[in-house]
């Protein structure tokens, strides 16, 4: 069933789990049939083809993401399938994060801004949900977190234990069929932002993996200026080799570039994800040039929403996304607590980071860009 890195612990059958850990056992009644197994190389297809017919599903449900993690950062995964008459009813994939600073914890997903349970139904979800706190009270973590994007079937969480936080919201709009329909939907004022970008002169490109330096170097002097550790250039590299659907939007200007944007797909949704831009052409408006650029391509190719990510409430990418008429919506992440006694909070925003925040931005961008990567894999 749950697989621990160092020890085995044993596949239940349908009646009956028993699970194994450090000498340790817990025993519990299956409902209604539904078996809780680790995951397994020959679950990927299966497990992939669920995501992608499923309507509670994200782009960070996939395998693939479980190849990017472990192999960028090198954290272990604990992925579940729950099965009923040997068909795929849910699946919850999480990852083993420990280190002295932030602590130890079960999350799905670090690093992203999605995750958490994807069921079938509501009996399928609550077994999910208890096969995640049972394994981590066996591991003995610090606490488990679900960054789940959709209420689910609206399992009743215990008070003393599962916990939720509204830190963030999430921004999503339908792109319409036509590009003027799209233009006209956004705010007036951020329409005339995007203008003054074209009487600029900006320019944008559509590239793959040939662009990845030029972006890198754009998003890492963006995350210096905002007091955060930046991904090491591994990361982007897997992720476009594991989803070579992913691609670049550069924003150019005289022949420099001075903005860019990497952009997941899933089904039919467009995901702007990771961006940067220089500010000093931030007077012309590179930003939303750049956005509006993306949004048309989107709208050319017959994708159906615009998935703008989260943002921190209070923020200034908050603010930013709703002046482009975009309605938050709350991520209805949860905590289950283990060790620890208040739900983490490990957010910039958090105020005990600001000393560290601001020590950051004074970095060179070569000592940034070399210290960065070695502190942002322990913070999930």
């Amino acid at each position: 069933m749950l697989e621990n890195p160092a020890k085995t612990i044993n596949h239940l059958n349908f009646k009956d789990i028993t699970v194994q850990y450090e000498g340790r056992k817990a025993t519990k009644k299956m409902a209604n049939k539904i078996q809780i197994k680790s995951y397994c190389d020959s679950h990927k297809q299966v497990w992939d083809d669920f995501i992608l017919n499923s309507g509670n599903s994200s782009f960070f449900h996939l395998t693939g993401w479980k190849d990017v993690i472990e192999r960028t950062f090198g954290h272990k995964s604990h992925y579940i399938t729950a099965l009923s008459e040997n068909q795929v009813k849910g699946v919850l994939p999480l990852f083993e994060i420990k280190n002295r600073l932030f602590g130890h914890a079960l999350v799905s997903v670090p690093f992203v801004v999605y995750g958490g349970i994807c069921a079938a139904d509501k009996d399928t979800e609550s077994e999910l949900l208890e096969s995640a706190s049972t394994l981590g009270r066996l591991m003995g973590v610090d606490y488990v977190e679900l960054r789940n994007e959709f209420n689910g079937f609206s399992v009743n969480f215990d008070s003393k234990k599962w916990l939720t936080k509204n830190l963030y919201a999430t921004f999503q709009r339908e792109i319409y069929p036509d590009v003027e329909s799209n233009f006209n939907a956004i705010p007036r004022k951020q329409r005339r932002m995007i203008k003054q970008g074209s009487k600029a002169g900006l320019i944008s490109k559509i590239g793959g993996r040939e662009y990845l330096n030029d972006f890198y170097r754009v998003y890492a002097i963006n995350k210096k200026n905002l007091g955060t550790p930046v991904f090491p250039i591994k990361y982007f590299e897997n992720i476009m080799k594991i989803f070579p659907q992913t691609f670049i939007l550069l924003v150019w200007k005289d022949n420099v570039m001075v903005a860019a944007v990497m952009t997941f797909i899933f089904k039919d949704r467009l995901m702007p994800y990771f961006s940067g831009a220089l500010k000093e052409y931030f007077r012309y408006a590179a930003n939303d040039f750049m956005y509006w650029e993306l949004m048309r391509y989107g709208c050319e190719k017959g994708y159906k929403v615009f998935d703008f990510g989260r943002s921190k409430k209070g923020t200034g990418s908050y603010d930013f996304k709703k002046h482009w008429g975009f309605e938050p919506k709350d991520l209805p992440y949860a905590y289950y607590l283990v060790a620890m006694k208040d739900m983490p909070n490990i957010s910039p925003v958090n105020p005990k980071y600001s000393a560290m925040i601001n020590i950051w931005k004074k970095l060179p961008l070569c000592v940034a860009n070399w210290l960065g990567p070695k502190i942002v894999r322990n913070i999930p």
